[in-house]
């Protein structure tokens, strides 16, 4: 009896171990990676934003450059540092200013410098993917719509 006690022991552990061990893992929360938040929330909404400034629905682009800010301060609360680089910092002096020239220009209705300022957000996340040693990453202004279900002209009201 001893015996058969003895080793039943380690069995009974170990799946003691192992079920502690999945309820812990079941308790902790998804968190996203850095890529996959760029994908699933900065991505859309700088293509949305590009659609918008290229069909002159400056309200639609106010909408999307906002909604573009706040993706960018979620990614850094959830993902503060990433390697070495600080990411506030990195993504705060590399889209500082174009987004700041997108927000004046899309409040003056004013095309030619919605343009340059969104060619120049463009830029700006090639250099922070260049930075980051991700230089296969490169954004574009989009081709085309990406959401067929989405009118992009602005609606008279």
């Amino acid at each position: 009896m001893k015996r058969s006690f003895r080793l039943l022991l380690p069995l009974v552990a170990l799946v003691l171990s192992a079920a502690i061990s999945d309820a812990t893992a079941q308790e902790k929360p998804y968190t996203p990676g850095l890529g996959d938040l760029m994908t699933m929330t900065v991505q859309p909404r700088h293509t949305k934003l590009g659609l918008a400034i290229r069909e002159a629905n400056w309200r639609y682009a106010a909408y999307a450059l906002e909604e573009l800010e706040e993706a960018f301060e979620r990614i850094g609360e959830v993902w503060p540092k990433w390697h070495e680089f600080t990411i506030t910092d990195m993504i705060g002096s590399v889209i500082r200013d174009p987004m700041a020239a997108l927000e004046q220009a899309i409040k003056a209705a004013d095309a030619t410098g919605a343009a340059a300022a969104y060619g120049q957000l463009t830029v700006a996340c090639n250099t922070c993917h260049r930075s980051a040693d991700r230089s296969v990453i490169v954004i574009q202004a989009p081709l085309a719509s990406a959401f067929p279900d989405q009118y992009f002209r602005p609606v008279k009201e």
